[in-house]
C-alpha cells in the first residue's frame, strides 16, 4: 500500500489536487457573484435578508427574483452537478496510474471548459457556445470514468 507521502509526490495527483483546486475555487466564486446581484438587483429570497431595507411591507417589495440573480444560480447549479462528480471522478482517475501528458490534458480541459462555460454563462454569449463547453467538460469526466473502469475492471 502506498504511503500518504508517495502520493502527495505523485506527479498525477498534484496535477489533480491544483485543477481541482481552481474549478472548487472557481464554483465558490459564483456564490460571491450571486450574493453580488442579488444586492445590486434588490433581490433576495429570504425576509430577514430585507431587513436593511425597513420592516414589513416596505421590505416584502425586496423578497422577489430577478433574471441576473436566477442565471448566476442556474451556473453555480450547474457547475454543482459537474464539478462534483469531476472530483471524485478526477481522483480516481488520478490514482489509476495514467501518464502525466494525458492526466494534465484531462484537468486542463475539464477547467478551461468550467471557466469558459461561466463565462458563456453569466455575459451571456450565445449557444451553442454554453452546451458546447457543458458537453467539452463531461466528455473529459467520462473519458477519465472509462480509464478507471478499464484499469480497476480490465476491459
Amino acid at each position: 500500500m502506498a504511503k500518504l507521502t508517495q502520493l502527495i509526490d505523485n506527479e498525477v495527483f498534484q496535477a489533480y489536487a491544483t485543477y481541482a483546486a481552481i474549478v472548487l475555487l472557481k464554483m465558490m466564486l459564483m456564490s460571491l457573484i450571486t450574493a453580488y446581484f442579488r444586492i445590486r438587483r434588490k433581490a433576495f429570497a429570504n425576509p430577514e435578508d430585507t431587513a436593511s431595507f425597513g420592516k414589513g411591507e416596505s421590505a416584502k417589495k425586496y423578497l422577489r427574483t430577478d433574471v441576473d440573480v436566477e442565471r448566476v444560480r442556474r451556473g453555480h447549479l450547474n457547475d454543482l452537478e459537474n464539478i462534483v462528480p469531476f472530483l471524485g471522478i478526477g481522483l480516481l482517475y488520478a490514482l489509476s496510474g495514467p501518464e502525466l501528458s494525458t492526466a494534465l490534458l484531462h484537468f486542463r480541459i475539464f477547467a478551461g471548459a468550467r471557466i469558459f462555460h461561466t463565462i458563456a454563462y453569466l455575459t451571456p454569449l450565445p449557444q451553442p457556445s454554453r452546451g458546447l463547453s457543458w458537453a467539452v467538460g463531461y466528455v473529459v469526466t467520462i473519458s477519465m470514468a472509462y480509464k478507471v473502469l478499464k484499469t480497476g475492471l480490465n476491459l
